[in-house]
């Protein structure tokens, strides 16, 4: 189980409050949606969860560690086994998509493999899995730097589900696809929760939310102002973001 509680993030000189006494609890296997307006919050979210930025104060539960009590050896552990995925994905430009999803993020992939290069074939056809899954068998061989942003992105998600990530945190990793492709990424996604018993938080416009999400948090000037099961949200609700 992860727990956050009483999470508060200022920025700037002025210190200005970005998220405001966020708590909630989450549980193995759950695809949760962020939804709200622009600059209400939720990428600075994912960016606390992901230890990519310091909290001003709060706790942080996972499988009963403290993480932030915990220091260096916290964030350590989020790192390995979180994945986070920014809208715009730090790729290796000049490796293909098959090599970008076989070596992973700095920290996941032994020294030895980054140097050498060398790969089980197990872990071969995993990602080429992957990456077939996700609509980029033909792109396994073209250098990152040839894709276009969304492809891109799948390759950041299927290197993340290589890697075995036990969570995922993705800022709006269907922006630029084309309905058809991202409705086929998102199922993907749910479909990890479903069999892996991974955790997804996404941030997501609401009608893909609405689709694709088991759980739906709004925010609205810092605040989870509502968190419900995945559902058509009512218009009092979509008022409140």
């Amino acid at each position: 189980m992860i727990r956050v509680e009483n999470l508060s993030k200022s920025v700037g000189v002025d210190r200005i409050p970005i998220l405001r006494d966020i708590r909630f609890d989450m549980q193995q296997g759950e695809m949760i949606a962020v939804v709200g307006s622009s600059g209400s919050g939720k990428s600075m979210l994912l960016k606390c969860l992901a230890m990519k930025e310091k909290w001003d104060s709060g706790s942080f539960t996972v499988d009963g560690i403290d993480i932030l009590k915990e220091g260096w050896s916290g964030k350590q552990k989020i790192r390995r086994e979180w994945a986070y995925l920014e809208q715009n994905p730090q790729l290796y430009p000049r490796k293909t998509a098959l090599k970008n999803v076989l070596i992973g993020r700095f920290g996941q992939t032994p020294l030895w493999r980054m140097a050498t290069g060398m790969v089980r074939s197990d872990d071969y056809m995993g990602a080429m899995d992957h990456l077939e899954g996700l609509g980029l068998l033909d792109k396994a061989h073209q250098t990152a730097e040839k894709m276009s942003g969304g492809e891109k992105q799948r390759v950041a998600i299927a290197r993340a589900l290589a890697h075995g990530a036990k969570v995922v945190l993705a800022d709006e990793p269907v922006i630029g696809l084309d309905p058809h492709t991202a409705d086929a990424v998102l199922e993907t996604l749910r479909k990890l929760c479903e069999e892996e018993r991974a955790t997804i938080i996404t941030v997501l416009p609401i009608e893909l939310a609405e689709k694709h999400a088991s759980r739906i948090w709004g925010i609205a000037e810092g605040r989870i102002v509502f968190d419900i099961r995945g559902r058509r949200l009512t218009q009092q609700e979509k008022n409140q973001i």
